[in-house]
């Protein structure tokens, strides 16, 4: 029996990977770093502690890894707060589970793009509980995330159905144990050998419904 939906926010509610790549891109320019095309692949999913000393060791910012984070957090809160970027259908998506499932969000995102996002979106008080990988030991593709959201939630992983969006995010829902339905990220899309981990793949939010939360559904999305 599935009790609760774990979402990810950036990518599956929050159109902002590519965001997120431009800012970390712009600052290392600035600040005399340099930019590989792995880069944005080998920072989607990390923590902020974790990609800010990718942006110091690997990128080359001489900045602290403190405020690399807090200046790229800055400057994604301006773009969030000029317009929040959300996912087409992200907003019904919710209130359609929100009566039957208890809902709980696990991101990658710092805890001031999480409570911005939400609160511009009007979801915030839909969501039970949302973590941020900044309070956890390891982000994505580690499964602290979202084995916090179930713990806060009090329930075991495996009644728990996570909305993802990319490679990281799937390993890290399945990792935890946690049935896996995803969308996959049009900017950004998972390898077929990890889509293959997910237990449902849908080809937009629209399509999310108790079926797919509940029970197997053979992929239907692109």
């Amino acid at each position: 029996m599935i009790d609760a939906v774990v979402f990810d926010m950036d990518g599956v509610l929050v159109d902002s990977e590519h965001v997120w790549d431009e800012v970390r891109e712009q600052l290392a320019y600035e600040r005399g770093g340099r930019w590989s095309e792995r880069a944005q692949a080998d920072m989607m999913g990390m923590s902020s502690p974790e990609w800010s000393r990718y942006m110091h060791d690997v990128l080359g910012l001489p900045d602290a890894p403190d405020a690399i984070n807090d200046e790229v957090v800055r400057r994604m809160l301006v773009v969030y707060e000029r317009e929040l970027p959300l996912i087409e259908g992200a907003v019904d998506a919710v209130h359609r589970l929100a009566p039957s499932f208890r809902l709980a969000l696990a991101s990658s995102a710092d805890r001031p793009l999480i409570d911005a996002a939400l609160s511009a979106s009007g979801l915030a008080a839909l969501f039970e509980t949302t973590v941020s990988s900044e309070e956890v030991a390891h982000g994505k593709p580690a499964p602290d995330v979202f084995l916090e959201a179930a713990r806060r939630l009090e329930l075991p992983a495996f009644r728990c159905t996570a909305i993802e969006d990319s490679a990281n995010g799937i390993r890290s829902a399945h990792a935890a144990g946690m049935r896996v339905v995803v969308i996959p990220n049009t900017h950004y899309p998972p390898p077929a050998d990890v889509l293959a981990l997910a237990d449902a793949r849908l080809g937009s939010l629209a399509e999310l419904a108790t079926a797919s939360i509940r029970g197997p559904v053979q992929g239907t999305g692109p």
